[in-house]
């Protein structure tokens, strides 16, 4: 996760926030190439997390949890390879109960994200799952900002939350399962959602009061609080995956934790650095447009018309956020992951 002075992403993101040491000082252009591979690359984690329910017996309790515990350890490792920061000033350090409340939010917030996602990816598809999910986490972002900062939309950001309003109803009233859409999916990807408002807003808090920490250090302590929280349920759920196909079920892991979580991350952070935020926003829609083609040409999942309509309004809806945001009117509701 990147510094809780900054918007956070979860995902999918949905994607585990894990930033490594990135290229230090990239070009404008490479920038725009570390920011589109990795979100092409997040693009997969619904699809894989697909193949693992498909064949391994875990469900998103337990998928969430090896995904968590495999985050922290590579972080942790590569925590230990990094040098030693200077100790802060005993005048700027934390309480221990600020301490305690910030790390148990962004935790809490990042293990809501991620495990609502794949049930929702579990439940509704990866092309719905994932667009669902995606395209309401900034809409819920402004409209947060909005209750809770009086930050203001501004008509842009005002029709651009309308528009993807109205791409969720066309995909819960239009669609049905033949189309990939059902109810109880998309459910679990508005809850993802809200997590990841609740994430952003409350790092955006910190930030504001000078108390953000490292992006490695927020990473490592939210996935430490995940895998506490989510032990005890994935044990219910089913903790460990089956023996039929094992070997893939573990290559699959292997990659969720690797590729679209410590790559992707690492590469999204180097291109943050040199471009603009609205433009990472525009270029991260990449991510649920990746997921919806994979899913269907290489999962078989079918989208009706008015699905892909729904998905298309939707997805129009928070580029046109992110304009609105350049433009001033919606203050900061999609600027970065």
């Amino acid at each position: 996760m990147h510094d809780s002075s900054a918007p956070v992403r979860p995902a999918a993101l949905p994607a585990a926030s894990v930033p490594l040491p990135s290229v230090p000082g990239p070009s404008v252009g490479r920038g725009l190439l570390f920011v589109t591979v990795a979100a092409a690359t997040w693009g997969t984690t619904g699809a894989t997390a697909a193949l693992v329910f498909a064949g391994s017996g875990l469900g998103p309790l337990a998928l969430t949890f090896w995904r968590t515990a495999g985050g922290l350890v590579l972080l942790l490792a590569v925590r230990a390879l990094r040098p030693r920061r200077a100790p802060q000033p005993r005048d700027v350090r934390e309480s221990w109960g600020r301490r305690f409340a910030r790390v148990t939010v962004t935790g809490l917030g990042l293990t809501l994200f991620q495990a609502a996602y794949f049930a929702a990816v579990d439940g509704t598809g990866t092309a719905v799952g994932t667009v669902v999910t995606l395209g309401a986490c900034p809409v819920l972002v402004a409209l947060g900002g909005r209750l809770t900062s009086g930050e203001r939309l501004g008509a842009g950001g005002r029709t651009a939350v309308a528009g993807a309003v109205a791409g969720l109803a066309v995909l819960m009233l239009g669609g049905d399962a033949a189309g990939g859409v059902r109810p109880a999916g998309v459910t679990w990807g508005l809850v993802s959602a809200a997590g990841y408002a609740v994430l952003t807003l409350h790092s955006r808090h910190l930030g504001r009061a000078g108390r953000g920490t490292d992006p490695l250090t927020t990473t490592v302590t939210s996935f430490a609080v995940g895998t506490v929280c989510l032990l005890p349920p994935a044990v219910a759920e089913g903790l460990w995956p089956s023996t039929h196909h094992l070997g893939r079920t573990l290559w699959l892991l292997g990659y969720l934790v690797t590729v679209p979580t410590a790559l992707a991350y690492g590469l999204f952070f180097a291109g943050l650095a040199v471009v603009r935020a609205t433009t990472v926003a525009v270029i991260t829609l990449l991510e649920p447009v990746t997921a919806a083609v994979i899913a269907v040409l290489l999962l078989g999942e079918r989208l009706s018309v008015t699905t892909a309509l729904g998905t298309a309004v939707l997805l129009g809806a928070v580029a046109a956020l992110a304009v609105a945001e350049a433009r001033g009117g919606a203050g900061a509701a999609v600027s970065g992951r």
